[in-house]
């Protein structure tokens, strides 16, 4: 049972500077999960060997084990301390990964990225907790808002920088973003106090307690982790797919296709007030059959328009889906939302680390149309996932509904 901890006597920090800065440094942090997608031609071509493909289900897996490892940390260690260390180490790792001479050892480095990466996931979690509660949910929104917006530029930045740089200086330029944002929270974030007395045993142990107490937890997981799966499946092969022909375009074309993902951050604040008012389920079903969708057109329309309109289908459907499975599993239970958003996060980013490994398997053995397969089956599935959850629930109030003759007595 979780001791709560007093929270540190400074006073909240809510003014626009502090939250911008949090926002910006979560934004950076996120970003460094997809450079790799643009650059993996280039990668390959330096790199030969089929270990190249492997680079962003290393990076994902490094980001799903940080989240399971690392976040829940922040529940018992100081977090300041905590983020700027963790930015130290993303540094670090850049480093590796920029210097690496071979394939094998990028992947390696790129595993160490994704679990430095997830110091992002702390300041979400410490943003809540220094704000007033009447602005909780705007400056936490405000956070999401950066992470999408690193997530977008990411691809674009890095496909730019390879094309006229090299693959290798895109990761040392992320070596002094790292140590600037880690820079940036030393200088701007007060002190904190743990939320929980819990050790770190126990307290990883708590979240196989609380997956297995809440069937919302574990519907709101898997369904993420297959629209994620479907996610990354597409960017990992971006890049193969625009190289060869009939587009037989370079990486900074890839990295342009980010910005095409702008829809992304209109649909976060969007899909929040909807679940606000209309309930966060449907929205989580209509982002699961706009993912589907976008494979129908990925299958379909093969020229660069379809591709456009494909991509701005799939991040509408896994960026709403994200935004109303987060409101569900937070309203859970309150005093455990680092663990269940860790549970959340981590669950799709394994999800994802999949995708990337049978994204690249499915292009090698089948080209365009076999990836293109792949993502109708992810995106199916969590459909399925979502109308089995609704015919349950149906059928669950039909047998707690009283009976027309039973009430009429």
């Amino acid at each position: 049972m979780d001791k709560p901890v007093k929270p540190d006597a400074s006073p909240p920090r809510s003014g626009s500077m502090f939250i911008y800065a949090m926002s910006a440094a979560a934004g950076i942090a996120v970003a460094n999960i997809y450079y790799n997608q643009p650059m993996l031609g280039l990668i390959e071509a330096e790199l030969p060997g089929s270990l190249s493909g492997l680079i962003p289900t290393a990076t994902q897996l490094g980001y799903a084990a940080g989240l399971f490892l690392l976040v829940p940390l922040g529940d018992i260690v100081e977090r300041k301390r905590l983020i700027v260390i963790q930015f130290g180490v993303l540094a670090v790792a850049l480093i590796l990964a920029a210097v690496a001479p071979g394939a094998a050892l990028l992947v390696l480095a790129s595993l160490l990225v994704g679990l430095a990466a997830t110091v992002a996931q702390q300041i979400v979690p410490l943003a809540a907790h220094l704000s007033a509660p009447e602005r909780r949910g705007a400056t936490v929104g405000k956070i999401l808002a950066g992470i999408l917006t690193g997530i977008l530029l990411s691809r674009t930045l890095a496909g730019f920088v390879a094309t006229h740089g090299g693959w290798r200086e895109m990761f040392w330029l992320g070596v002094p973003m790292a140590l600037g944002a880690g820079a940036l929270m030393l200088l701007t974030l007060p002190h904190s106090r743990p939320d929980s007395q819990l050790g770190y045993g126990r307290l990883l142990h708590s979240m196989l307690h609380l997956w297995r107490e809440f069937p919302a937890l574990r519907l709101a997981a898997l369904t993420q982790a297959l629209l994620f799966a479907a996610f990354t499946a597409f960017w990992t092969v971006l890049a193969f797919r625009l190289q060869a022909p009939p587009f037989s375009l370079g990486a900074d074309v890839a990295g342009l296709f980010g910005i095409v993902g702008a829809v992304g951050i209109l649909t976060a604040p969007l899909a929040g007030r909807v679940a606000d008012s209309k309930g966060a389920a449907p929205v989580v079903a209509l982002g699961a059959v706009v993912t589907l969708s976008s494979w129908l057109v990925f299958g379909f329309w093969t020229s660069l328009a379809g591709l456009v309109l494909g991509v701005v289908l799939l991040d509408f459907g896994m960026q709403s889906a994200l935004v109303s499975n987060q409101h569900i599993v937070f309203a859970l239970r309150p005093e455990a939302r680092a663990r269940l958003n860790t549970i959340l996060m981590g669950a799709m980013f394994l999800g994802g680390a999949f995708g990337s490994a049978t994204g690249t398997y499915a292009w090698q053995a089948a080209g365009w149309p076999g990836v293109v397969a792949l993502g109708f089956a992810f995106g199916a599935a969590a459909v399925a996932l979502q109308v089995a959850s609704h015919l349950s629930e149906r059928r669950r109030h039909r047998a707690i509904a009283p009976s027309p003759s039973t009430t009429s007595r």
